[in-house]
C-alpha cells in the first residue's frame, strides 16, 4: 500500500486501485494547488505500478465526493491580476486529468456524493462513473452562475459526451442532476443501491474492460449529433444567442461563451478543443461580471447561510410551531412556505371560512407538484396536514413565532397586537410582515418590545427567495436569532436591517420607480425611460413595475408616509416625493394599475400592453438626454440611496446590500448587487466622479452622503 496525506492509494489482489480522496483540513474535496499535489502524487504511484494494475476506482472519503474549483484560488488570481499564473493552473489540470483518462486501464468514478464542478470534471476524465442512488448525490456543472465555464474540460468532454443539443442544459442552463436523472441523461453509467455495492459493481466493470478507452479517443468516433454545421447543430446555434441574449441581455457574458466553445471545439481535433476551451475560460476569468458573481453569490451567500449577520452566542433553535395571522395574499405565501420546510403552522383569520380560503392556495400549488411528478400524493398530504386553520385565538397557544401578515394600517395592527398576546405563550415571539411602517412604533402595542420583530417577506412569498429582518430598537439578541433560524429553516435568505422609515429593500427600490418619474415629468420619451431601465439589467422597466406593484397601492402608501411624517416629525415622504405625487395623480384619472387595465400602460384582454399615449400628451417626451445619463440616473439613485443607508446604520454589511438588492427587488446580477456595483462599476474614483456629475446636472439626491471610504468605515465585516 501506497500513501499519501490527501488521497490514500490502495491496491487489492485483483490488482484495482483504490484512490480514495480525503484532503485533510477541509470539509470537501476542492480543485486547489493541494489538490494538484495530491493527484501528481497518486498519478506517480500509477504509473510505477502499471505493469500490474487492472485498473482504478476513484472514490472519496468525504460525505461529497468533491465540491469543484477552489473559488478562494479564483478570486486571489483575479485581485492579484496573474493571469499567467491561472492559466497556468488551468493547463497543469487538464495536464492531470488528460493523463489518467489515457492510462491505458480503465478509471471508475464511484460517487457518493454532491461531484460539483470540477468534481464532476474529475469523474468525465474517467472511463465509468457509478453514482449511488442517494439524495446526498447531486451532479452539476454550476460554473456559469459565477461567471465562469467548465475549464478543466468539462465543456469539451460534456459535448463529446452528450452532443450539442443534449449538453446545453447541461453546460448553459447549469441544470442540477439527481443520480437517477444523470442516469437517464447520460451523464453517468449505472447506479448503486450502497457503497459496498458501488465498488462491486466498479471492479466488475475493471474486470471486463481491461483496455477501457474514452469514446471520444478511439479512432472514428463521432460526436452524437455531429459537428457545429451538421443538422440541426446548424439550427440550434443560429437562434441559441438570441435566446441567450433575451435572458442575459447581453450583460453576463458566461453564457454565450460557453455556447462558443461548445460549438468550436466540435469542429476540432480533441487537444485543439481542449486549447479553446482554457483559452475562453482564461477570459472569463478576467471579467468583471465573474467578480462580482463570485463575491455575492458566492462567498456572501454562504456568509449568510453559515449566520454571518445573527448574534453568535445564541444556540440554535428549532422552530415547531408558527402562527400566520391574515390568510391574504402574503399569509397564505408565508403558512404554504413554513409548511413546505416541515414546519407546522396555524393559520388563523376572522373566519375558518377565509382561512380555508388561504389554505387552498397551499393545495393548488402541491397539486400542481404532484401533477409535474415532483411530489407524491402522500408527500403533499403531509404538507398540507401540517397546516391548521383556525379563527380561534387559543390555537396559537403553543406557537413559538407569531407573524402577522394583515394590511398594512398601523391601527389595525395594533388593535390585533392586543387581541391576540393574551394567548400566548411568554416565550413566543411576535414578528410583523410589513414592508413600511416603522418595526419600534407596531411593538407600542406588545408588551415585551424585546420579543417583537420585523420580518418582511417579498410577493410572491413561494418563489421570492429573501427575507429582510428589520431589528427594532429593543429587539433582543434571542429574537433576532430566532427569527434567523426560521428563516434558514424556511429555505430562505435572511438580511438583518435596523428599523428605519422604509426600511432598506423598500427605500432603495422606490428610488427606482421615483427616477423613473423624474425622467418622465423632464420630458424624456417613456419608451427610452423602459429601455434604459432594462438595458442596464433591470428585470422590468420602472413604468411597468410600478403598475405591477399597483399605482393605488402607492397612493396608500403615500399617504401614510405623510401621516407618519407628521407623527414622527420626520420627512421620509421626500424620498420618493414623485413617485407618491404622481400616484395619486395617476389614480384621480382613473389608471391605478395592472389590475384595472390601465396606469402608465394600457393592457388588453389578449395579454398585450402599450404604453399609455396620454404621457406625451400630459409629459412632453422631446427632451433630449444622453442615453448614459438615463441609465445611470436610474442606476446611481439605487446605489447612493443604499450607500445612505450605510451611512445611517440601516444596513450593516456589504452582504446585506448586495444579497437584499438582488434578491429583494431584482438589481442587476452582473454587477453583484448595490454595493458592488461600485466595483464593477469600475472603483470608488469612477463611482464618485460620476455621482458627482449627475448631482450637478440633475439634483442633489444623487451626492453622496460621505466619501466611500467613510461609508466602508461604518460597516461590519
Amino acid at each position: 500500500m501506497t500513501a499519501n496525506t490527501g488521497f490514500t492509494y490502495q491496491v487489492d489482489s485483483d490488482g484495482i486501485a483504490l484512490v480514495t480522496m480525503d484532503m485533510p483540513g477541509q470539509a470537501v474535496n476542492i480543485m486547489n494547488s493541494d489538490y494538484l499535489h495530491y493527484m501528481d502524487q497518486t498519478l506517480a504511484a500509477i504509473r510505477a505500478d502499471l505493469g500490474r494494475l487492472k485498473g482504478v476506482v476513484l472514490a472519496s472519503a468525504k460525505s461529497t465526493f468533491f465540491a469543484g474549483g477552489d473559488i478562494k484560488t479564483i478570486m486571489q488570481s483575479k485581485r492579484d491580476q496573474d493571469w499567467d499564473a491561472a492559466f497556468a493552473m488551468n493547463l497543469r489540470i487538464k495536464a492531470q486529468l488528460a493523463e489518467l483518462e489515457t492510462l491505458g486501464i480503465p478509471v471508475v468514478a464511484a460517487i457518493n456524493g454532491a461531484a460539483m464542478g470540477g468534481g464532476f470534471e474529475i469523474c468525465l476524465a474517467c472511463h465509468h462513473r457509478i453514482a449511488l442512488d442517494s439524495k446526498a448525490v447531486a451532479i452539476q456543472l454550476p460554473e456559469v452562475n459565477l461567471g465562469l465555464l467548465p475549464g478543466a474540460g468539462g465543456v469539451v468532454r460534456t459535448v463529446r459526451l452528450l452532443g450539442i443539443q443534449k449538453a446545453f442544459p447541461v453546460l448553459i442552463e447549469a441544470k442540477k442532476y439527481s443520480a437517477s436523472a444523470a442516469l437517464e441523461a447520460g451523464l453517468i453509467h449505472e447506479t448503486a443501491s450502497s457503497p459496498e455495492d458501488m465498488l462491486a459493481k466498479a471492479k466488475a466493470y475493471i474486470l471486463a474492460n481491461p483496455e477501457a478507452c474514452q469514446p471520444w479517443l478511439a479512432k472514428g468516433y463521432r460526436i452524437p449529433g455531429g459537428d457545429m454545421y451538421h443538422g440541426a447543430n446548424g439550427m440550434m446555434l443560429a437562434g441559441a444567442p438570441a435566446m441567450i441574449q433575451s435572458k442575459t441581455r447581453g450583460l453576463l457574458p458566461a453564457p454565450e461563451t460557453i455556447l462558443k466553445v461548445m460549438a468550436e471545439s466540435s469542429n476540432v481535433g480533441y487537444e485543439a478543443a481542449m486549447k479553446i476551451e482554457g483559452r475562453y475560460f482564461a477570459e472569463l476569468l478576467r471579467s468583471p461580471e465573474s467578480t462580482a458573481l463570485i463575491s455575492t453569490l458566492y462567498f456572501q451567500m454562504n456568509e449568510i447561510a453559515a449566520g454571518a449577520s445573527r448574534p453568535t452566542a445564541i444556540a440554535h433553535k428549532q422552530i415547531a410551531k408558527v402562527g400566520v395571522l391574515g390568510a391574504g395574499m402574503m399569509g397564505r405565501g408565508i403558512a404554504y412556505s413554513t409548511a413546505l420546510s416541515g414546519t407546522a403552522v396555524v393559520l388563523k383569520d376572522v373566519s375558518i371560512e377565509n382561512a380555508e380560503k388561504g389554505k387552498d392556495y397551499s393545495r393548488k400549488l402541491l397539486a400542481k407538484q404532484v401533477e409535474k411528478g415532483r411530489k407524491s400524493q402522500e408527500q403533499a398530504d403531509q404538507i398540507l396536514a401540517l397546516i391548521q386553520t383556525t379563527a380561534d385565538n387559543q390555537d396559537l397557544s403553543d406557537c413559538d413565532l407569531i407573524i402577522e401578515a394583515v394590511f398594512e394600517d398601523i391601527e389595525l395592527k395594533h388593535k390585533l397586537t392586543r387581541e391576540i398576546e393574551p394567548f400566548l405563550k411568554p416565550t413566543c415571539v411576535w414578528g410583523s410582515n410589513t414592508s413600511t411602517l416603522p418595526i419600534g412604533l407596531l411593538a407600542e402595542a406588545f408588551s415585551d418590545p424585546s420579543r417583537f420583530i420585523g420580518v418582511h417577506f417579498f410577493s410572491p412569498v413561494d418563489k421570492m427567495p429573501l427575507v429582510e429582518i428589520i431589528r427594532a430598537e429593543h429587539s433582543s439578541d434571542d429574537t433576532l436569532a430566532l427569527v434567523y433560524d426560521y428563516t434558514r429553516q424556511i429555505r430562505k435568505s435572511p438580511i438583518v436591517v435596523n428599523d428605519a422609515r422604509g426600511f432598506y429593500t423598500s427605500r432603495v427600490f422606490g428610488c427606482y420607480g421615483d427616477e423613473a418619474l423624474h425622467l418622465l415629468t423632464e420630458g424624456v420619451k417613456p419608451i427610452l425611460i423602459e429601455n434604459m431601465g432594462k438595458f442596464a439589467g433591470m428585470p422590468v422597466g420602472p413604468l411597468a413595475i410600478m403598475d405591477e406593484v399597483e399605482i393605488e397601492l402607492m397612493r396608500k402608501v403615500g399617504e401614510t408616509n405623510k401621516a407618519l411624517d407628521e407623527r414622527l416629525g420626520d420627512d421620509f415622504h421626500s424620498v420618493h416625493s414623485k413617485l407618491q405625487d404622481l400616484s395619486g395623480e395617476m389614480c384621480r384619472m382613473g389608471r391605478t394599475g395592472r389590475g384595472c387595465g390601465k396606469g402608465y400602460y394600457d393592457y388588453f384582454a389578449d395579454g398585450s400592453k402599450v404604453l399609455w399615449p396620454g404621457l406625451k400628451d400630459k409629459f412632453g417626451g422631446e427632451t433630449e438626454m444622453p442615453l448614459e445619463d438615463i441609465r445611470d440616473r436610474l442606476m446611481f439613485r439605487q446605489v447612493v440611496e443604499a450607500l445612505d443607508c450605510i451611512h445611517r446604520g440601516v444596513v450593516r454589511s456589504a452582504r446585506d446590500a448586495n444579497i437584499g438588492s438582488l434578491f429583494g427587488w431584482g438589481f442587476p446580477t452582473h454587477t453583484g448587487g448595490a454595493f458592488h456595483f461600485i466595483e464593477w462599476f469600475g472603483g470608488e474614483q469612477a463611482f464618485s466622479q460620476r455621482a458627482a456629475e449627475l448631482a450637478s446636472k440633475y439634483g442633489s439626491r444623487f451626492a453622496l452622503p460621505a466619501s466611500i471610504a467613510d461609508i466602508k468605515s461604518m460597516m461590519v465585516s
